[in-house]
């Protein structure tokens, strides 16, 4: 199902090919499913003449959004912008730790790289490429390094990821040919953008794959992430945390810390480590004890 608007649920058949459907949801189904995210893997009975299509199962679901609603996501594509507004890195590694805790791929993008110099684009993208993340510098306006980002893509259900004025909408633009999705511009006076996705929408890739476009996805609203989780969810200490003194170490207070000893010698980024730091806080202050 690859949007829902107006009481309609639209189901792209299972050859990815063609207009999706519009359809209803059998009134018995409705009694025990909550909710039908886009996204879901469903069975329907094809639309007679004059009417529409009836959703008649909906298969259990892999992975679960809640904001967006989206479901059975394969890959989380973080989107910051190098400028206009400034690059959120904070926000970056929040995503990048969503994307480890549904254990779905995750794909860092660096979109706007026609307002800065390449050196710039290399180092704010360097520290995630060291530690495995697929990585790629593009830009909307340009189009420079999109069939990167699409060879990323394809063959996979994937989300934009980012906050409002980063140019998610823009890159769903050029990534889809022909799609003119209204973008908004990024406000002067806050250097935010504004919302220009009303409705979540899996929208079919010419490449192969869907890519859901979802109006502001931006923060990791996850309650339940415990702080001793968190630094499995950085795969630099996960490694070295192995080498840590104590089992379970946060790498924060405690003593012989082989994760502290890396920054402090320099082997992992300053700046990662006091985000990292951020982060922990944030969990802490969550926790019901």
């Amino acid at each position: 199902m690859v949007r829902a608007y107006g009481g309609f649920y639209y189901v792209l058949p299972a050859a990815l090919s063609g207009d999706p459907v519009p359809c209803r949801v059998r009134g018995r189904l409705k009694r025990v499913v909550e909710r039908i995210l886009v996204g879901e893997r469903v069975e329907y009975e094809p639309p007679a003449a004059g009417t529409e299509g009836v959703i008649e199962a909906v298969h259990p679901r892999r992975v679960a959004l809640v904001r967006p609603p989206v479901a059975n996501v394969d890959q989380l594509v973080a989107v910051i912008a190098a400028a206009s507004p400034a690059p959120d890195l904070l926000q970056l590694d929040r995503l990048l730790c969503l994307a480890g805790r549904l254990a779905v791929e995750a794909v860092v993008c660096l979109n706007k790289i026609d307002l800065v110099e390449p050196a710039e684009a290399e180092r704010l993208l360097r520290p995630y490429r060291k530690e495995g993340f697929a990585a790629v510098a593009v830009s909307a306006l340009t189009g420079a390094s999109l069939d990167e980002l699409a060879g990323l893509l394809r063959g996979k259900i994937s989300v934009l990821a980012g906050r409002s004025g980063v140019g998610k909408t823009a890159l769903s633009n050029r990534l889809i040919p022909g799609r003119q999705a209204r973008t908004g511009e990024v406000s002067r006076r806050l250097r935010q953008g504004r919302h220009t996705t009303r409705h979540a929408e899996l929208l079919l890739l010419p490449g192969g794959g869907l890519l859901a476009d979802t109006p502001g996805f931006s923060v990791l609203e996850d309650e339940a992430l415990r702080p001793e989780e968190l630094a499995q969810l950085y795969p630099e200490y996960a490694r070295l945390g192995r080498g840590c003194r104590f089992r379970g170490c946060l790498h924060d207070q405690e003593p012989d810390c082989a994760v502290k000893q890396a920054v402090e010698a320099g082997q992992l980024p300053e700046e990662r480590y006091q985000r990292y730091l951020v982060l922990l806080r944030e969990a802490r202050e969550r926790r019901p004890w």
